[in-house]
């Protein structure tokens, strides 16, 4: 890489000190910028041609610059022969002006190192161009390597040629004298230039009809530079020391005749016995092989042969040579057409323009770009001739790369963009660049399109003919997508759907909402719903072809994955317009068949929609309905479950609690009083229950207790196992080695029971009251806790915050019961059923009258029998069921409105369990 880079280096640094040694101290570089070196050309390739600008105007030039130390080698007098030589030629070039000949921008100026002048714009001399590359930059650029001439192109440079020799001949009277490859230049745009006249010989007679030239004498010792090509030169030069018009007509054979060799002439000629071989050249001429002329195009193989005559007098004249008819071809005249056009009417430019676009791809993209194009954008200064030159300027620009469009066309086109004047003019301009308006949107660059061609749309969209609105708005969406989205959004929408409101053309109207719908796919969704929809009410006519329009829009829009229509803006404004819509008047049967389809078919969208919607919206709310029940559940467990389970043994079998050593202190001082069970508790304990239950046994049934049992025995055997790993799992809570948080107070409990089957202790299902085969009524509330105290059963509530079941036996009836005792016989399933059975109304306890219980302190004196039934005789069941077990609530029975007559009071909680649980 560093070696490359180094080679760059030094190239460049090699060519800067050519081109500073060239014309350092000419006064052509006051004027002008020296480019780089891209050609060479003159009398034996002697000038170096570079590429440059002038300073003032920027304008691009050509600078022809000879380094006098080409000429070291020679003699002082030979070196001021060379000088005064190539000084000739260039102050002739100077004088004369013709298109045909190289145009001098600047004359010639020397210095002590160099000679240079300046000239148009140049590519390279035909010598160049066929080859001969010396006095060239080394490497020699591609471009010239490269280059290979057209057809065309050689037939219309030999078309100048020509012209070039008859304006020397018959206006100047002039004969060029070395007229030779090394002499064409071939300028930037591909023309052919005629110069070198350093041996130029004018008419002694002007004047006259017949002129005559004074030819000089062949030295061959004067240096070559001071010599004409002797290659090219007409053998009486040499010969006769003659020469006249015919002698530049030879010459300009043996040109063609070396175009079509590869630039080599007809003969090769020794320079040291230069008249030895002019002898030979002077037979073979006279005896010509066709041979010799096999490469040259038959259609003008005759003619080169009669300019290659040994006789003068048979060679063609250069007006005879343009009329041949090798020149009648239809790009040659098309070039020779343009280089006359300033000569040409507007009438007679505006036919020619007409008929270019059949010829233009016809002819090379080179001769096009390089030779037609600006002859075509310098007719944009005419107005008026616009309109014809416009559409061959966008066919050119069609085969241009993005970046020729951008150097070479679109400079000249930036004016036109804005060209409103003349109107007629003006509006034809608008029709052509609308038919190509995909082509400038993908070559322009973005920032043009937004400073040129879009303002030009838009003033399309305001113009005031119809038919421009009419083309503008059906091309619009052929070219959409080319259109950035801010620009669409901002600028054109807003255009388009004024052209429809402010138009009283219907097909005006009607094409904008076609173009609408056409675009919808490049628009935003919320755009469209915010502003093409409402902009659908505000249009004032109900012409039919107007109506389904609107219907279009919203077909689309509605049907348009991308897009739709929320059902709010359907229920809301869609369908009222569009129902609305439907009934008018102007409608035939298929259009209203047309609006109804439509029209069903959003409603069943919008039904569908919006069912569901509901049922999803259903399903959540019953969801989360069974969360919360789930949830609270959880609660209840939670709370109910180790504060009853820990306290309500305490309480039952008068533990003062457990707390395990390892707990530490502070469990152990929250409560002081509590010890763990002994072994001979225990057995009294079990010999209680055992009591219990043959006490239970022995007692008779109470009749008005009794009902049909609900459940099968296996039921039965389920429920008893349940219970009595129910009463397991409590006495081992009390052996618990954890302390047992205190319920706060006024904490309420869900009765609601868990989704999910309760399991008990030993992995039987329990029964909470809930189940349909138990037959007991549901029904949740909140019971109230407070922390325990002295005196206060299992930390049952205060009497503010106990429900009032009294209030539930009273209502009873209302969920579809009978005014009748609660039947309690479902539990009856918890025994055998083998032996006799007693309602819980008989294992009930009895309230002492009178007694000073803090249990029934709580309730006053004031309460009557029932209402302490109610009050005490539940107390056990609940005390149990609610803190014991989570799911047996005592507010799921119904009490009874009077006590049972054989119902018994036991004297306390434990008794009461004693008297249960045997």
């Amino acid at each position: 890489m560093e070696s490359m880079l180094n080679k760059l280096k030094s190239t460049v640094t090699k060519v800067t000190a050519d081109v500073t040694s060239a014309v350092m101290g000419n006064p052509v570089t006051r004027e002008f910028e020296v480019g780089r070196h891209i050609a060479s050309g003159g009398p034996g390739l002697c000038w170096r041609i570079y590429n440059g600008t002038k300073k003032s105007t920027k304008q691009e030039v050509a600078v022809f610059v000879f380094d006098k130390k080409m000429v070291d080698k020679y003699q002082k007098f030979e070196k001021d022969q060379i000088i005064d030589s190539l000084k000739k030629g260039v102050q002739q070039l100077t004088r004369l002006r013709h298109p045909r000949l190289l145009t001098v921008q600047h004359p010639l100026e020397e210095s002590r190192d160099c000679l240079a002048f300046c000239t148009e714009p140049v590519f390279a001399s035909l010598s160049n161009v066929l080859g001969q590359w010396d006095n060239l930059p080394c490497p020699v650029p591609n471009d010239i390597k490269e280059y290979k001439l057209f057809d065309v192109e050689i037939k219309y440079g030999l078309l100048q040629m020509s012209e070039g020799m008859a304006f020397l001949h018959s206006g100047v009277k002039m004969v060029h004298g070395n007229l030779c490859l090394e002499n064409i230049i071939l300028n930037k745009s591909g023309a052919w230039k005629i110069m070198g006249f350093d041996f130029s010989i004018s008419s002694t007679n002007p004047t006259e009809a017949e002129p005559k030239y004074t030819c000089k004498e062949w030295e061959p010792n004067l240096p070559p530079l001071c010599l004409p090509n002797p290659e090219y030169l007409a053998p009486e030069y040499i010969l006769s020391v003659s020469c006249d018009s015919a002698s530049d007509m030879y010459s300009l054979g043996v040109v063609m005749h070396a175009i079509f060799n590869e630039g080599k002439p007809v003969f090769q000629v020794s320079k040291h016995d230069i008249f030895k071989s002019f002898s030979r050249q002077l037979d073979q001429l006279s005896t010509m092989s066709p041979a010799v002329l096999n490469k040259i195009p038959e259609d003008v193989r005759e003619h080169v042969k009669m300019l290659l005559s040994v006789t003068p007098n048979v060679r063609p004249d250069a007006d005879q040579m343009t009329k041949m008819p090798f020149f009648d071809d239809v790009g040659a005249m098309t070039l020779q057409y343009f280089d006359s056009l300033f000569q040409r009417d507007n009438l007679q430019k505006s036919q020619f323009f007409k008929g270019l676009p059949k010829v233009l791809p016809k002819l090379p993209k080179r001769v096009v770009v390089y030779r037609i194009l600006p002859a075509l954008t310098s007719e944009f200064v005419n107005p008026d001739m616009v309109p014809f030159v416009l559409p061959n300027v966008l066919l050119i620009a069609e085969d241009c790369t993005k970046e020729e469009y951008v150097r070479l066309i679109l400079p000249d086109l930036t004016p036109v963009f804005k060209q409103q004047e003349p109107v007629q003019a003006s509006n034809m301009i608008l029709l052509i660049f609308l038919q190509k308006m995909d082509l400038l949107l993908t070559k322009t660059p973005e920032g043009d399109i937004k400073n040129s061609v879009l303002p030009m749309v838009y003033r399309a969209l305001e113009a005031p003919s119809v038919q421009i609105q009419e083309l503008c708005l059906n091309i619009i969406p052929t070219f959409a997508n080319l259109i950035d989205y801010p620009s669409m959004k901002n600028s054109l929408i807003p255009k388009i759907k004024s052209a429809c409101l402010q138009t009283s053309s219907l097909a005006v109207r009607v094409n904008s909402l076609v173009c609408l719908g056409k675009i919808l796919e490049y628009l935003d969704k919320w755009f469209v719903i915010d502003e093409i929809l409402p902009f659908l009410q505000q249009i004032p006519s109900r012409e039919p072809a107007v109506l389904m329009g609107i219907l279009g829009i919203y077909k689309c829009t509605y049907s348009h994955k991308k897009l739709g229509i929320p059902k709010e803006n359907l229920a809301s404004k869609t369908l009222p317009h569009l129902v609305s819509l439907s009934i008018d008047n102007n409608l035939n049967l298929n259009q209203f068949n047309s609006f109804m389809v439509v029209i069903r078919e959003m409603l069943s969208r919008m039904e569908a929609e919006h069912k569901t919607k509901l049922e999803q919206l259903h399903l959540m709310q019953a969801q989360q309905r069974s969360i919360n029940i789930t949830n609270s559940g959880n609660q209840s467990e939670e709370i109910k479950s180790p504060p009853s389970s820990g306290s309500q043994i305490d309480d039952i079998f008068g533990s003062t609690g457990v707390n395990g050593k390892e707990n530490g202190s502070a469990a152990t001082a929250s409560q002081p009083n509590r010890m763990s069970l002994t072994l001979e508790e225990k057995q009294r304990l079990a010999k209680e229950q055992e009591q219990a239950v043959k006490l239970r046994n022995q007692q008779p049934l109470a009749p008005q207790s009794i009902r049909p049992a609900a459940s099968t025995n296996s039921q039965t055997k389920d429920l008893t196992s349940s219970l009595l790993s129910s009463m397991t799992s409590l006495n081992n809570l009390s052996m618990a080695n954890t302390a047992r948080p205190a319920p706060a107070q006024g904490t309420t409990i869900a009765a609601f029971p868990t989704s999910g089957p309760m399991v008990g202790s030993m992995g039987a299902p329990v029964s909470n009251g809930f189940n349909p085969p138990m037959g007991f009524q549901t029904a949740g509330m909140g019971m109230g806790m407070r922390a325990a105290g002295p005196g206060l059963y299992g930390g049952m509530a205060t009497t503010s915050s106990t429900p009032n079941f009294g209030t539930i036996s009273q209502n009873h009836a209302s969920v579809g019961q009978t005014h009748r005792a609660t039947d309690m016989s479902a539990l009856d399933n918890l025994f055998t059923s083998s032996k006799p059975k007693a309602t819980l109304n008989q294992l009930a306890p009895a309230a002492t009258p009178g007694a000073n219980s803090p249990w029934l302190s709580q309730y006053g004196s004031g309460q009557n029998p029932q209402t302490q039934m109610q009050g005490v005789g539940g107390a056990p069941a609940a005390g149990f069921g609610m803190q014991a077990n989570p799911f047996f609530s005592p507010q799921n029975f119904s009490q009874p409105t009077a006590a049972p007559p054989n119902m018994k009071h036991g004297a306390s909680v434990t008794s009461d369990l004693k008297d249960l649980f045997g």
